[in-house]
């Protein structure tokens, strides 16, 4: 009893929480960057029509012109998570969010060389959203809500997603022209900048010297990284995941709609804007689940399985085979399983190379997507042979996103799991 009453009491968890308090606070800011980017990116599937009349673009040319988008963003995800890694979040983040302002005030200008620069722009300021978000998550929640905060960080870029359908089609047809649309946009986003800039705080870095870093020592943590093949793997993954709605629904998914179904485009825009609503729902919900049973495989799994099967369905079956909405709804909650990789990723490597894992499995997702993107839009077109795309032309081309996702699941069972269960 004597030895214990001089024992120092151990410390309390109170320090840890308000230190964690201000991180948790820019994290909530940086979801809002992260949905702002989100409905950049999908606000143009909205206003294709609009877009080609005012560039002069052919379906082609439009394609290619938005693909730039994923080339800045994912080599700006190496970037971005190098940066965080190095010099923290305050200026990386809010320097993002700034780049994505300018680059969507240029996109409403109406010259096509404006809006090539201002999509290349929005593509490398939308790369330090989501790795700052999951870097200012890692520091301010616990270690084992990670997968449901990575998946809640996704949750806001859907509701982005959905936003810039949905909400975009109603105020460029009836409150503002799509000019006025990107240039309001970019001023909001310009302010959410400052107030990252302003609440995110200053990491303390244990210990700098005051010699230059060596040269290219910025990415050294991607050696660590890009060196282990469970990396490229969470990569491959996620990325053939991702295609279905970063190609499939946010591009081409209103024409599929109207030209396929022959669905009126309003009720077109709300039944694409169901596809990011499912994600809002089905990304935390899938990630508190591996959360809850300490495995990530078997839930990953499960979610591709889903995703394949309605797929199948959009491109295989008549359009009024399901009812309205239903189909879309579950494309989105099962693709809520491409995040798993995301937490996958970043405990196959090593707790200090957080951000450069993010960042790398940013650059291999959306890299894919800037490749496939222009090609699937040659591809479509070559299926047309200069004629309105019909149904056929469709599942042809859809056909090929359906064989990602069932490769995706064949990569699944060479990840390495990663729960708090794990065999």
């Amino acid at each position: 009893m004597p030895a214990n009453i001089n024992t120092p009491p151990p410390p309390t968890r109170k320090p840890t929480t308000s230190s964690q308090t201000p991180y948790i606070i820019a994290w909530f800011l940086c979801l809002v960057f992260y949905l702002l980017q989100y409905s950049t990116r999908s606000a143009p599937s909205v206003m294709v029509s609009e877009l080609v009349s005012s560039f002069g673009l052919t379906t082609v040319g439009l394609g290619s012109l938005l693909g730039l988008y994923y080339y800045t963003y994912s080599f700006c995800s190496i970037i971005s998570g190098a940066a965080v890694d190095r010099w923290g979040a305050k200026y990386t983040i809010s320097f993002g969010a700034l780049v994505l302002a300018v680059g969507t005030c240029l996109f409403g200008w109406g010259e096509e060389w404006m809006a090539s620069l201002g999509r290349l722009m929005q593509g490398a300021g939308s790369a330090f959203a989501f790795v700052g978000a999951v870097y200012l998550a890692a520091r301010g929640f616990p270690k084992k809500y990670l997968a449901t905060a990575v998946g809640a960080t996704q949750c806001a870029g859907m509701l982005g997603g959905a936003m810039g359908q949905s909400t975009v089609a109603w105020l460029i047809h009836g409150v503002i022209n799509w000019h006025f649309y990107w240039i309001d946009t970019g001023l909001l986003i310009a302010l959410i900048a400052v107030f990252l800039f302003v609440m995110t705080p200053q990491e303390k870095k244990a210990d700098t010297t005051h010699v230059a870093p060596a040269s290219g020592s910025m990415f050294a943590p991607y050696k660590s990284v890009l060196t282990n093949p469970q990396s490229y793997l969470c990569g491959l993954c996620a990325g053939l995941l991702f295609l279905p709605t970063t190609v499939g629904s946010m591009t081409w998914g209103i024409t599929f709609l109207t030209q396929s179904w022959h669905v009126g485009y309003h009720e077109a825009v709300m039944r694409a804007a169901m596809v990011p609503v499912g994600w809002m729902f089905g990304c935390p919900a899938l990630g508190y689940l591996t959360d809850k049973i300490g495995r990530r495989k078997p839930v990953l799994l499960g979610g591709i399985i889903v995703m394949a099967l309605t797929v199948a369905a959009i491109i295989y079956l008549p359009g009024n085979t399901f009812p309205p909405y239903v189909l879309a709804l579950l494309l989105g909650f099962s693709s809520g399983a491409a995040m798993i990789p995301y937490t996958i990723i970043k405990e196959v490597n090593a707790d200090d190379v957080k951000g450069s894992a993010t960042g790398a499995i940013n650059f291999l997702v959306f890299v894919m997507s800037a490749i496939v993107s222009p090609l699937f839009a040659a591809f479509l077109q070559h299926l047309g042979h200069g004629r309105p795309l019909n149904g056929a032309d469709f599942t042809e081309g859809f056909s090929f996103g359906l064989a990602g996702i069932v490769l995706a699941g064949v990569l699944t069972f060479l990840l390495r799991e990663t729960g708090q269960k794990k065999p």
